[in-house]
């Protein structure tokens, strides 16, 4: 067998400069391969508030931060575990790594529909900023990854700062081409509806109000709301698809109508509304509707109930002298009615109250409410309608997730049936609803079961409602009373009994806010003359009474911007319409107190 033979003995200068080359070929690749990756997530430090990012609980905040300016804090709560989800457009087949740095107890992050294995990594208590960090490789087929963070259920609030997916960018092609055929249409004092042409490639439309991107919409059509009355407005439209947005439309102007009075044009600047106890007695006593004082300018009789829960069927039956001795017949009663009138009062029939559920799950009992309703209107010869639904009135169903576009039968059915009532008595109709913070500023957390179920079906059940009928909606009072925590703008909880709830709570009406925390979906503000403030008269009344002291530096607060507390409001609103109070059978029981210091306040 020959031997092999000897390695040639190579000068050393030659193994050097082949090492060298070497080398130097291998930076030149990893440069490359560096150069072929980048940060694909959007925004990824919340320096531009949430824009690129879906959260179900999440908010901006300026400290704490880890960069910048600004973090990510989002407040997992009840079946919601604050999830924030943007979806990047990535390579398959392609390594990524994901890193972000987080704050707080039982912080995830992660990506899914990798197309391989879904990753995640989490810290389970991270006092101060910690890094999180996680690979993954894409499928063969894969083309967009959903990174997200969220926290823990009843753990608290998490914040997160500077995330970014590293690795090499996908394929998005060319923004669409701008749309054709912008067209305002119907017109409102507080909406216009616009419409324009489909664009080929495009997967959404960003619609801008004066300059300004006011939302995104999938269709081709959109009704931009919250406009001031007898305001003309600019618009246009950009095509959006995964590579960006195209130039924008040509601008098409549209001039809302003048504001509507709601039936409340002949309110005084500042209005007291109170409840009285028409059908039933208690501890406070009876009051004649003669015997109420001249401070009251809206009386809400209280209440019309429903033969049955579904029936539609509203009755009302006026206090029996069995129970209540001193009550007025029925002819002194419509007198007294008639001499508020005279007076410029306003008398109205209120419908629901804790004991009196309405659920109109029917177009039959859609119409039966309207018939019955203005049986009771027509007898006494009322101004309008108080709607007080409270329990299990209202509720969502699993798939009614827009407060602008409902779905469930016993909400679209009230909507109607109280648009028949306004269209039937005129412009003049009185309109009034009182529903509790459940039902309204919840909605700033929760709407509805939620996005993956669980949650409470009523949670922001009234937002629908109040939205379609806020140009015929004399004055909306929540009931800031009764009320478990709420968080406020502000993203803190506020409790009620002093001012401060009243003023957050107050503040979200005026101010708009995201629902669910949706900002692509705000609730608009109401006028401020739309606006009072639903408080107890006494302790006696309900829970989250509040001293004359404390009701003074709430309004304070929301006219003036005085005596605010730790709570800043985003405006002053010196026409905010003014107070309403369960009730004034207990106010007259406690001497008055509620009117006596409306009346002062307001001279």
């Amino acid at each position: 067998m020959e031997r092999s033979r000897p390695l040639a003995r190579r000068p050393l200068v030659t193994l050097l400069t082949v090492a060298a080359l070497a080398a130097s070929g291998m930076t030149a690749l990893s440069s490359a391969a560096r150069a072929a990756d980048a940060d694909l997530a959007r925004n990824g430090g919340f320096e531009s508030g949430l824009d690129g990012w879906t959260c179900t609980a999440g908010t901006t905040v300026t400290s704490p931060v880890r960069s910048g300016t600004s973090a990510l804090k989002a407040t997992p709560a009840g079946a919601d575990n604050a999830r924030c989800t943007q979806t990047v457009t990535v390579k398959p087949d392609s390594q990524y790594t994901l890193t972000g740095h987080v704050r707080g107890t039982y912080v995830h992050l992660g990506a899914s529909g990798t197309g391989t294995t879904d990753v995640s990594t989490w810290a389970q208590s991270a006092p101060d900023w910690q890094r999180l960090t996680t690979t993954f490789r894409t499928g063969p087929s894969t083309t967009r990854v959903t990174v997200y963070t969220h926290g823990w259920y009843g753990t608290g609030a998490y914040h997160a700062d500077d995330i970014s997916l590293t690795g090499p960018g996908g394929e998005t092609g060319q923004p669409p081409a701008p749309p054709a055929g912008l067209t305002a249409g119907s017109v409102t004092s507080s909406s216009v509806a616009l419409s324009w042409s489909p664009v080929q490639g495009a997967t959404g439309y960003a619609v801008y109000r004066d300059g300004t991107k006011v939302r995104t919409v999938t269709g081709t059509s959109t009704t931009v709301t919250g406009l001031a009355p007898s305001t003309a407005y600019a618009f246009q439209v950009a095509a959006v698809n995964d590579a960006g947005e195209s130039a924008r439309s040509a601008t098409v102007t549209a001039t809302t109508a003048g504001q509507p009075d709601g039936g409340g044009a002949d309110l005084p600047a500042h209005a007291l509304v109170g409840y009285l106890h028409a059908s039933f007695a208690n501890g406070s006593g009876y009051t004649r509707l003669a015997d109420v004082p001249d401070s009251w300018d809206v009386i809400d009789l209280a209440f019309g109930e429903p033969t049955s829960v579904t029936s539609g069927d509203i009755r009302f039956e006026r206090c029996p002298v069995t129970e209540c001795p001193n009550v007025e017949s029925d002819a002194e009663f419509k007198a007294a009615i008639e001499a508020k009138q005279a007076a410029g009062k306003k008398v109205l029939i209120s419908i629901g109250g804790q004991n009196g559920q309405v659920q109109l799950t029917t177009t039959a009992a859609r119409d039966k409410f309207v018939s019955s309703v203005s049986a009771i209107i027509d007898e006494y010869g009322l101004d309008g309608l108080d709607i007080d639904f409270e329990g299990h009135s209202l509720s969502l169903n699993a798939d009614d997730t827009d407060f602008k576009n409902p779905r469930t039968p016993v909400i679209v059915n009230l909507i109607s049936a109280l648009k028949t009532l306004k269209a039937r008595y005129g412009d003049d109709f009185v309109l009034t609803m009182a529903p509790e913070t459940f039902f309204v500023q919840l909605g700033y957390q929760y709407y509805g079961t939620g996005r993956w179920g669980g949650q409470d079906p009523r949670a922001g059940a009234y937002l629908p409602v109040i939205h379609a009928l806020r140009d015929d909606l004399t004055l909306l009072h929540v009931q800031d009373y009764n009320s478990g925590p709420i968080m406020g703008l502000d993203d803190q909880y506020h409790s009620m009994g002093g001012a401060d709830f009243h003023i957050a709570m107050t503040d979200m009406l005026l101010t708009g806010f995201p629902v669910a925390g949706d900002a692509g979906n705000v609730f608009p503000p109401l006028r401020p003359d739309q606006v009072a403030i639903g408080m107890p008269a006494s302790t006696n009344a309900g829970n989250g009474y509040v001293s004359p002291a404390e009701v003074n530096k709430a309004l304070n607060c929301l006219t003036e911007k005085t005596d605010c507390g730790t709570y800043a409001t985003h405006g002053t609103w010196p026409a905010l319409r003014g107070l309403m109070t369960w009730s004034i059978n207990w106010d007259r029981y406690s001497n008055w107190e509620f009117q006596k210091n409306f009346d002062a306040y307001f001279g």
